[in-house]
């Protein structure tokens, strides 16, 4: 299969040439993946990625912040290089991305990778505690966020860009409504739970569960909701997101923001 793990999932039409060439319209193209080689450091983790995936990016962000070495494996979920049986044996029995080799070691789930790397000493303890009560507040929101910001941010996401990119049909406006109703359920949550008192989700700083979730909420942008209007205090959180993680934040985003043509200092 040639077709992206995203149209797959949705079922959508088999004229492949056509959904490619809809990807191709709207990214620059990307280098396949590859297997590592001439490996530079002692023993990098290979990390494979597309920054067009959410926990991708939220991945590639708290690694650069960590200063932890990794060799760029990057995959063009557009061409289907995920879905190659190469692929499936060599690289990941799932088919998704992100995710790592540790000399011979595969582990796939963005949550799963961050606390395999963090209990080797590779992720800092102001981004992934190791005190159990501090950790236990991040682990708090990763586990609420996974089918509840991070599933209807994806699903407005999907209904309002994706499907009409992939198959030229218009949502019906009752359809965008309902899941831009689930979606903001959630947001609300954001605004008035987690960050209730607070500058960052889980206390004062910033930690891994800001990264993950400004990653999915930024994604809304490319179907054309600004968060900012509705949300002060989330607008303000953002702000403090991308000043506490660049340039590796805007660097993540790159893409977010050329679809969507609204850059990180885009005035409301």
């Amino acid at each position: 299969m040639s077709v992206s793990f995203l149209a797959s999932l949705l079922g959508l039409s088999n004229d492949e040439d056509q959904l490619q060439l809809a990807f191709d319209e709207v990214q620059n193209p990307r280098v396949p993946f590859r297997q590592a080689t001439n490996l530079r450091m002692s023993s990098p983790i290979r990390y494979y990625y597309d920054l067009m995936s959410q926990p991708s990016r939220a991945l590639f962000i708290t690694f650069r912040l960590s200063n932890m070495p990794f060799e760029d494996c990057l995959v063009a979920l557009r061409n289907g290089d995920h879905l190659t049986e190469d692929f499936k044996q060599q690289i990941n029995r799932f088919q998704r991305v992100p995710c790592i080799h540790d000399n011979g070691y595969k582990l796939a789930e963005s949550v799963a990778i961050l606390r395999y790397l963090s209990a080797k000493g590779k992720i800092p303890e102001h981004l992934y505690p190791k005190y159990f009560v501090d950790q236990s507040r991040v682990d708090e929101f990763l586990e609420w966020q996974h089918m509840s910001l991070r599933l209807t941010c994806a699903m407005y996401f999907r209904t309002v860009w994706l499907e009409p990119l992939l198959t030229g049909r218009t949502p019906s406006e009752a359809k965008i409504e309902t899941f831009r109703m689930h979606m903001e359920r959630n947001l609300d949550v954001v605004e008035e739970v987690w960050l209730e008192g607070k500058d960052f989700l889980t206390g004062s700083t910033l930690t891994v569960a800001d990264i993950f979730a400004a990653c999915e909420i930024e994604q809304t942008r490319m179907a054309d909701y600004d968060v900012r209007i509705k949300y002060p205090k989330i607008r303000a959180w953002l702000k403090r997101v991308r000043q506490s993680c660049n340039p590796h934040y805007d660097v993540a985003h790159e893409f977010v923001y050329k679809i969507s043509g609204t850059g990180p200092q885009a005035k409301l």
